[in-house]
């Protein structure tokens, strides 16, 4: 016998009770099927083309297609990161369809040395892209070229550093080297990667210190002397060794590492949006393509390293920790 379904009055209204019924049991399951509806906009506080734009815009570039809409870029460079992190937290929605895209080192560090206007445990990060140890370099024609030559100079006389900020992971590095030597450093803050790395090329300053991608990018115009953590990548990084085992140092290790964070708000309120984001942001490490689009940015594939909320956590409280410890060198530089 062959039945037929007969849509009648009765039974259109029994399916859209039961239509309401899971509405009404599971909203969150339909609002995470309709999310994103719209672009997701993403506050980057430094300027445009810098590597946290590269990085950025490598990473977006696969996760797009894995949460099925576009991100939109605002820069918001100042006063070492400050600027992008006060408006994002004062100004934007917490709905996540607003992020941050931050680099944890430095712009923790900030918070330790002068809290912001907003609470820091307001927002957190749930996607690390890469960690990026930090390094010392010279200018390939400095007449400084090895970390020892550094410290025996700075020992006669005051030596300039160039960094792209004061708070930031590789200051932390040079001023402990100083105070474990005895070599007098002074920074002199040059406003991004770029320019810190002119800074040490052109001469403006005895060398300079940075996250290494940066230096590696440069090329053969700059020579690194010393790593703040561990030199993963060999002659990249002309196959300085790290500062622990050269001056016999515990320094835990000096890294930039990028993520993208949220509004806790937004997190707590939407989570079933906060569940697409964590999904899609790791599928998107899944991909193959990632690799080869990081590598396309002048990113180097031995930092891409995924890191979730627990991870990001943890390098947070490392942070300020650090910041808290190294706080009177940085600000006294």
């Amino acid at each position: 016998m062959k039945m037929t379904n007969t849509i009648t009055r009765r039974t259109l209204l029994g399916t859209g009770a039961a239509a309401s019924a899971l509405t009404l049991a599971s909203p969150g399951i339909l609002r995470a099927q309709s999310f994103p509806e719209r672009n997701i906009e993403v506050f980057i506080p430094t300027r445009e083309g810098g590597g946290a734009d590269r990085n950025f815009r490598a990473f977006s570039s696969i996760w797009k297609e894995k949460l099925g809409t576009d991100f939109e870029p605002g820069f918001y460079p100042g006063a070492s990161g400050r600027v992008g992190y006060e408006i994002y937290m004062g100004k934007s929605e917490p709905n996540a369809y607003n992020l941050i895209f931050g680099n944890m080192g430095p712009e923790v560090l900030n918070w330790a040395v002068q809290p912001p206007s907003f609470d820091i445990n307001d927002y957190f990060y749930f996607g690390r892209v890469d960690t990026d140890p930090c390094c010392a370099f010279v200018g390939a024609e400095s007449p400084l070229q090895s970390i020892e030559q550094i410290v025996e100079e700075g020992k006669k006389r005051t030596l300039t550093v160039g960094t792209s900020r004061m708070a930031h992971p590789a200051s932390i590095g040079i001023l402990a080297l100083g105070e474990e030597t005895g070599a007098s450093f002074n920074l002199i803050p040059l406003s991004g990667g770029k320019n810190t790395v002119a800074g040490a090329v052109t001469g403006e300053v005895d060398f300079s210190v940075l996250t290494s991608g940066s230096v590696i990018s440069a090329g053969d115009s700059v020579k690194t002397v010393l790593v703040f953590g561990e030199n993963r990548v060999g002659d990249a990084l002309d196959n300085a060794e790290s500062i622990n085992s050269v001056y016999g140092m515990d320094l835990p290790e000096m890294l930039s590492a990028r993520a993208f964070g949220i509004h806790r708000a937004a997190a707590e309120e939407f989570p079933e949006r906060m569940e697409v984001l964590q999904r899609t942001f790791k599928e998107t490490f899944e991909d193959p393509r990632l690799l080869d689009a990081y590598v396309a940015a002048r990113g180097t594939p031995e930092y891409l390293n995924q890191g979730g909320v627990e991870e990001c956590a943890q390098f947070v409280k490392d942070m300020l920790e650090l910041g808290e410890r190294y706080k009177p060198l940085l600000t006294g530089a």
